[in-house]
């Protein structure tokens, strides 16, 4: 197959402009954004390092997100102590369970968007 990589993410949103803007001042994440070490931000991109990414449709009903939505969204991070920290400090609200973090999996938050997606921030295990 030709297939590279995903090209992109496209979902609803009931305001657009507003959880765009959400999504790039809470998480410097979509278009204008560039992830450290990735060169200048660009208009209708958002730079990010390559790598590992999962695909994986879940059973219908299942309770590792809410029911109630299709998708989550799961972003890779660096430093996840430190960026749950900033996004509490900006009044969002971090989930975090001991039984979500493992050494060979790495560590986890959740948060919701305010149209109430649910977004799983992951930092991997130290290589």
């Amino acid at each position: 197959m030709g297939v590279l990589g995903i090209g992109g993410l496209f979902f609803r949103a009931k305001d657009p402009d507003a959880l765009n803007a959400w999504y790039r001042d809470m998480l410097g994440v979509g278009a204008g954004c560039a992830a450290k070490g990735t060169g200048e931000p660009e208009q209708w991109t958002w730079k990010t390092h390559g790598g590992e990414v999962v695909f994986a449709p879940f059973k219908a009903d299942t309770d590792y997100f809410p029911v109630d939505r299709q998708y989550m969204l799961n972003l890779k991070v660096a430093g996840i102590d430190a960026m749950i920290d900033g996004l509490r400090a900006k009044g969002v609200d971090v989930i975090t369970k001991p039984e979500w973090d493992d050494p060979h999996t790495g560590k986890f938050a959740r948060i919701h968007d305010p149209e109430g997606n649910p977004v799983e921030l992951w930092e991997p295990p130290a290589e």
